[in-house]
């Protein structure tokens, strides 16, 4: 087993826990931030070290189409190519299939698909994505799976139920004939229906994957329904396996996971806000392009110990942003990273001692406003 359960709070379904990869040790709820193409934007292995983020996504529809598996195959995968000796999760390639190609074409083995760079056709099977996954190296791969839009109807939700469970089996039986090092995770989808949720997600717990994704919430659908699925869903989850939910990462949001079960999260948002001028800080949300920071000179976060906020003022990273300087990605994303770490491990000491319910509605409070003021 690759997860080791630890403290669980009385009052939810929160609990600690580690996940043991290949001999990297991960406490959990974990929060991986995302390199889609081999690097989280704006930052580099040296600042991901410095940081302590020992677990880290890649996309394996952007690597597979560049640099290719012919580049990562002659480097021995994706960590020797960007020099990060730490663990990785890599994703199916399926949701960026769906949501960057308006040609896509089902068929009972896969899906048929043109790239989103020069149009030229490719076809993904479960099989596939695990080779292509193989190449990469990753200690968790993600098997293909067909998630609906958050608008979608009962039919079509059925459907992705129908290839989701089918491509989960095949991918099973082909990743059991040579395990080597990598896991492999289940995704269920369902929608907010509860019904069709509870029924993917017996037939992905049936199956011997080493851990359970949830996919296809937070793709638009309302915010009290998201809640409402995740509360529906908690109770009937594998306790012996971690549980992963897909593309999710806002302070809200995670709270809401960790206190229904979850124990992975992913999301672009850390670094895609700090890229547009929003940091997250322990007094909330900031936005660092208003005007109100012109003159300040405090850091963007008094209780951060990162490097970014003993070092510059929030007054500066709002003239980078404001003028386009690159730094200000880098600076700005650094911070929101190093917020994420310290948050997540915050929240872990919090169920350990007895204290998530006041953790959670604290925080809860505070990014559920707008932005902070001074």
């Amino acid at each position: 087993m690759i997860f080791r359960p630890g403290i669980s709070d009385p009052n939810s379904h929160a609990r600690t826990g580690s996940l043991d990869l290949n001999g990297i040790e991960i406490p959990t709820p974990v929060f991986m931030p995302v390199g889609t193409r081999g690097a989280v934007k704006s930052l580099d292995s040296d600042d991901l070290d410095e940081l302590g983020f020992e677990l880290i996504l890649g996309n394996t529809y952007h690597l597979y189409l560049r640099p290719g598996m012919d580049v990562l195959q002659k480097f021995g995968g994706l960590k020797n190519f960007v020099s990060y000796n730490k663990a990785l999760l890599t994703d199916s390639g399926g949701f960026q299939v769906f949501s960057l190609n308006s040609l896509v074409k089902f068929k009972k083995e896969g899906v048929e698909f043109r790239s989103h760079i020069d149009g030229s056709p490719h076809f993904f099977t479960p099989e596939k994505v695990i080779d292509i996954q193989r190449a990469i190296g990753s200690d968790i791969m993600m098997v293909l799976d067909d998630c609906p839009p958050g608008d979608a109807d009962t039919a079509r939700i059925k459907e992705s139920l129908d290839r989701t469970h089918r491509w989960a089996e095949a991918a099973v039986s082909y990743w059991e004939k040579d395990k080597g090092k990598q896991n492999l995770f289940g995704i269920f989808q369902g929608g907010t229906n509860l019904d069709l949720r509870l029924e993917s997600l017996s037939k992905i717990a049936s199956l011997p994957f080493s851990g359970i994704a949830i996919g296809g919430l937070s793709v638009g659908e309302p915010r009290p329904d998201f809640i409402r699925t995740m509360e529906g869903i908690a109770p009937h989850t594998d306790k012996s396996r971690p549980l992963y939910l897909m593309g999710v990462g806002t302070v809200p949001d995670i709270l809401e996971g960790v206190r229904n079960g979850v124990d992975m999260f992913d999301c672009v948002l850390p670094t895609r806000n700090a890229r547009n001028g929003q940091v997250f800080t322990s007094r909330g949300k900031m936005n660092l392009r208003n005007e109100k920071w012109k003159f300040s000179d405090e850091p963007m976060d008094p209780e951060c110990e990162c490097r970014v906020c003993k070092r510059y003022s929030v007054g500066y990273i709002r003239h980078l942003h404001h003028v386009k300087e690159l730094s200000a990605f880098s600076l700005s994303t650094y911070h929101n990273l190093s917020f994420m770490k310290k948050f997540m491990k915050e929240l872990r000491l919090s169920i350990e001692v007895g204290k998530f319910s006041e953790f959670f509605f604290k925080w809860k409070n505070l990014y559920e406003r707008p932005e902070i003021s001074r």
